[in-house]
């Protein structure tokens, strides 16, 4: 399959020029007329093929469209965690807070930023969607994801260990207790409810990165539908000099 997909130009013109010498022999043999017309036949035999491949393989273009959408929705949640992470770091964790009774709680939640941001960066280094990222050239850049070419890309799907994928708790009972006592004092309450957003947005990012998997593992199991195509393709070629021959006798 490997070889049909890599090789589909290739393989079509010498479809087409083998379907052509055949026309010019059918010429030079002045055949009947029954024999062309078995040629037109054939053609719309095959037309039909590819027909109805090209309709399955518009299947295939949707779910293909499904996965470049997924890619944006996957890369505007990295985009959203890493902003709110940042934000909260600098306005939270670089000093203290003036009152010592909100440290603990703030530190807390401070610590917790620095685990969740630790897991995304730590992703970074999985091959986890090398192909999907050539697929798309403006989110080349796209942390969670590396580069590589597409035969490693399946060897590292089939590979992978969703043990490997660092996604962590954003709410445990340290925080809970953190938010509960910051959200008692108008002061700090906004801190608390920064956290709540930046736990929300780290929860919708592992979310969606889980299901860009699942929608890349979807694409490459029907990828033999694109094999499919590439071979009705050639037919049709092989078909088309046939065709042409008839209307050349038809005018004859």
């Amino acid at each position: 399959m490997d070889f049909i997909n890599d090789n589909q130009l290739p393989l079509i013109l010498l479809c087409f020029l083998a379907g052509s010498v055949f026309t010019a022999f059918l010429f030079r043999r002045h055949v009947s007329a029954r024999a062309w017309k078995i040629a037109d036949l054939l053609w719309v035999c095959l037309g039909g093929i590819g027909a109805l491949t090209a309709v399955i393989a518009g299947v295939y273009a949707h779910d293909s469209s499904r996965l470049d959408r997924q890619i944006d929705i996957a890369y505007a949640a990295t985009r959203e965690f890493d902003r709110d992470a940042a934000r909260f770091r600098l306005a939270h964790c670089e000093v203290d807070h003036p009152a010592a009774s909100f440290r603990a709680a703030i530190r807390d939640l401070c610590g917790k930023v620095e685990f969740l941001s630790a897991s995304t960066a730590g992703n970074a280094e999985l091959p986890l969607f090398i192909a999907v990222t050539e697929r798309a050239a403006p989110l080349a850049g796209l942390s969670l994801f590396s580069r590589g070419d597409s035969g490693d890309m399946e060897d590292e799907i089939a590979r992978f260990d969703e043990a490997e994928f660092l996604a962590f708790a954003a709410r445990d009972e340290a925080t809970d207790t953190a938010i509960a006592l910051l959200r008692q004092a108008p002061s700090v309450a906004g801190v608390a409810g920064e956290y709540q957003v930046l736990a929300r947005a780290y929860e919708d990012l592992i979310g969606e990165v889980m299901h860009l998997r699942d929608e890349w593992q979807v694409l490459q199991d029907n990828a033999g539908i694109l094999t499919l195509q590439v071979l009705a393709l050639c037919l049709v070629a092989f078909a088309a000099p046939f065709r042409l021959g008839k209307s050349i006798v038809d005018l004859m």
